[in-house]
């Protein structure tokens, strides 16, 4: 996962649970954030992670990290369009 994180969707659901790996995979693409389990989806710091490497992974997030401010903050200051996916409400 450090070459490719998109490789994490190969990985078991052991690999897909570990913090440090899916930490590496969203790190070098965003969109490996997919392929994490539930529980780091709802991890915030591998949410701003993922963010921060690709803003689009906002939609990835689990619901609560979706109306996160500094995230959604993180993700605009990186690509302003994410605002055409952010809940209204925030």
């Amino acid at each position: 996962v450090q070459n490719q994180g998109s490789a994490l969707g190969w990985a078991s659901s052991e690999l897909r649970a570990d913090r440090d790996i899916v930490l590496e995979a969203v790190r070098q693409d965003g969109w490996a954030l997919r392929f994490a389990s539930h529980g780091l989806r709802s991890d915030r710091v591998v949410v701003l992670q993922a963010v921060e490497s690709t803003p689009h992974a906002l939609t990835l997030a689990n619901p609560e990290l979706q109306v996160d401010k500094d995230i959604i903050l993180e993700a605009v200051r990186r690509n302003w369009d994410v605002l055409f996916h952010v809940d209204n409400q925030c």
